[in-house]
């Protein structure tokens, strides 16, 4: 079991500190690819949470039976498998937006954040942990990937859940800025991704900065103060 304290930094670590998207760059790929609209964005975004958190959980489980020389062809089996179960039920289920998000359901497997975290978290600490862990990586990633895709549908298109019928039939988009938008047509191409995503890069590590840099003029509690012995005498001969 995990308590409150452990929870809280295994959170704050995977939404904010250790940010798979704007603070450590990993799996820029898809990020990049499928964040054309919020509502696809988000999509792999969640099935990339399921992934991670099961992944997570089954090698914790496995730890201690698995050899250390070949770990990780193990553990990218074990990914494999969990992707492709969740491959089949988009196809099953969601079938409108398993054609849409096409190759990166399946690529999840070779995103190097659901392997980093099973090497780095996962293969060393105990399955409760490690599921948390991977919920809270994965949600890090979904926040990036809405924000991203939100920001690029809304300039783009001036639109908001395109697609979301794919989903929630009946629904439709939410047209923000009218019928009449025209669009910004490079919003939505791969170069709008690259410009779109530095900015947001960049409010990140100013906005970090800023918080740490407050936390480190933030006064700091008095502790308790300690004599050694020597310092003892030398008071005492004083």
């Amino acid at each position: 079991m995990i308590n409150a304290q452990q929870f809280r930094e295994i959170a704050h670590n995977g939404l904010w500190k250790q940010n798979t998207g704007l603070g450590q760059l990993l799996g820029l790929c898809p990020i990049l690819a499928v964040s054309t609209s919020m509502v696809n964005a988000t999509s792999l975004g969640l099935a990339t949470v399921i992934a991670m958190a099961l992944s997570n959980l089954v090698v914790a489980s496995l730890r201690n039976f698995i050899p250390y020389e070949i770990r990780i062809p193990v553990f990218i089996l074990i990914i494999a498998a969990l992707v492709t179960v969740i491959d089949l039920l988009f196809n099953a289920y969601l079938h409108s937006l398993y054609l849409v998000l096409g190759i990166f359901i399946p690529l999840i497997v070779t995103n190097c954040i659901v392997l980093a975290r099973v090497e780095a978290y996962a293969a060393k600490n105990d399955p409760i942990a490690s599921t948390v862990d991977g919920v809270m990586m994965g949600l890090g990633l979904v926040w990036v990937l809405a924000l991203l895709g939100g920001v690029r549908e809304l300039v783009g298109s001036g639109t908001l859940f395109s697609g979301i019928d794919m989903i929630i039939p009946g629904t439709s988009a939410i047209v923000v800025f009218g019928d009449d938008y025209p669009g910004f047509l490079l919003a939505v191409l791969p170069p709008g991704a690259f410009f779109a995503l530095g900015c947001l890069i960049a409010a990140y590590n100013a906005l970090k900065a800023r918080l740490d840099a407050s936390a480190r003029r933030r006064p700091q509690a008095p502790g308790p103060v300690s004599t050694t012995p020597g310092e003892a005498a030398e008071g005492v001969a004083g």
